[in-house]
């Protein structure tokens, strides 16, 4: 009887385990859910203040921003101190027209890298 009970909560405990784990490895990596600039957006500088908002607690102090100018080459930007967890601030100063990128490399709460860009345009 005891083995009977056993194995039924054996059976019952298999799928919560499984959403449970499953859960986790869906959350495993940052994703970027906002942003300003947008992608693929025009805005006017010469100064563009930065926001990206992520689906998770970012490690701000361990998280890098560079901004990726025309010509190809990369400036890091100072990150500001994070009011929310989820969001990492920055500003860009100085830029000219043309065509940049945000590149972003963030350690999400869980110990996992991430990393992206958003295109934008400066008129």
């Amino acid at each position: 009887m005891y083995v009977v009970l056993a194995r039924r909560w054996t059976y019952a405990l298999i799928p919560v385990m499984l959403l449970v784990c499953g859960s986790q490895m869906l959350w495993a990596h940052a994703i970027l859910v906002d942003s300003t600039p947008k992608a693929n957006t025009a805005v006017k500088g010469p100064d563009v203040a930065v926001t990206l908002r992520y689906n998770v607690r970012i490690d701000g102090g361990r998280s890098r921003v560079q901004l990726i100018q025309p010509d190809g080459s990369a400036v890091p930007l100072t990150l500001a101190k994070q009011d929310s967890p989820d969001v990492l601030q920055t500003k860009a100063t100085g830029l000219k027209p043309g065509a940049y990128k945000l590149k972003w490399n963030v350690l999400a709460s869980d110990g996992h890298m991430s990393k992206g860009e958003v295109p934008f345009t400066v008129q």
